[in-house]
């Protein structure tokens, strides 16, 4: 059995409630701490899960909500295409593990908080593909910092569209401008966003910065990151909105457990 798979699945945290958050390369500038810790912060139990640990068939240990993280690009074979050449860092198995993740979260529809990569492949498993590369650098794609080794990000507004989880929890009801951070070169596009997600946000150039999924009680995708440190402001109502979504969660469950 899997070291995931044998974990505990007793609930920890003084009843906060468990969110699987994936884990998996390491990315330059990027930490998973930092997810872990805006969890922890709005009174979440933050345990990662990680792609070498799982074999498929194995059980996912006992969760209230699901995070996806940042990381390498969607493999395009996912969504019946070659690959381009922009392409050149792809894991198919780690697809597979997330893929897995999302069908078994939503099965049960666990609350699901979607970053950067998880935001692509939360569209792709729903049937929908990405732009393969965006080919200019602003706002979007990352960049070297004045130092030549850390890694900035892209600046850019975000217009949040009004009746969403997103809207409700960044206190936009009725929609409204976001200033986000960027690091990615592949995107969702508005003619390419699967059946069912409902774009909850966009940029000025087509690039769809959050998706939704109204047919579950919480589902969230973002394409920017929310649990860096620069972003912490403008996007501080998301982790609150997705961990008080998993203690509902925990709540409605909780018979079952026991």
């Amino acid at each position: 059995m899997s070291r995931a798979a044998s974990r505990s699945t007793s609930r920890t945290g003084a009843g906060r409630p468990r969110i699987l958050v994936s884990r998996a390369e390491l990315i330059t500038s990027e930490r998973w701490e930092d997810y872990g810790d805006r969890v922890a912060e709005a009174g979440g139990d933050p345990q990662p899960i990680d792609f070498g640990e799982w074999e498929p068939g194995q059980p996912f240990p006992d969760h209230d909500g699901l995070m996806l993280t940042a990381g390498f690009d969607i493999d395009p074979a996912r969504y019946g295409e070659a690959r381009s050449d922009r392409v050149t860092e792809v894991d198919p198995g780690r697809d597979d593990f997330e893929t897995a993740l999302i069908v078994a979260a939503q099965a049960v529809g666990r609350p699901l908080l979607a970053i950067c990569r998880g935001h692509q492949l939360f569209n792709v498993v729903h049937g929908g593909s990405l732009l393969q590369h965006l080919e200019e650098r602003e706002p979007h794609r990352a960049r070297r910092g004045a130092d030549g080794e850390t890694i900035d990000s892209g600046w850019h507004d975000v217009a949040v569209a009004a009746d969403t989880v997103l809207a409700s929890a960044l206190g936009l009801a009725n929609g409204g401008l976001l200033r986000a951070n960027s690091r990615h070169h592949q995107a969702v596009t508005l003619d390419r966003v699967a059946p069912g997600l409902v774009v909850a946000a966009t940029t000025a150039d087509g690039v769809v910065e959050a998706l939704v999924d109204r047919s579950q009680p919480w589902a969230l995708s973002v394409q920017w990151h929310p649990e860096m440190a620069e972003a912490a402001a403008p996007s501080a109502g998301v982790w609150p909105a997705f961990v008080a979504a998993c203690s509902t969660h925990a709540e409605r469950t909780s018979g079952a457990r026991s």
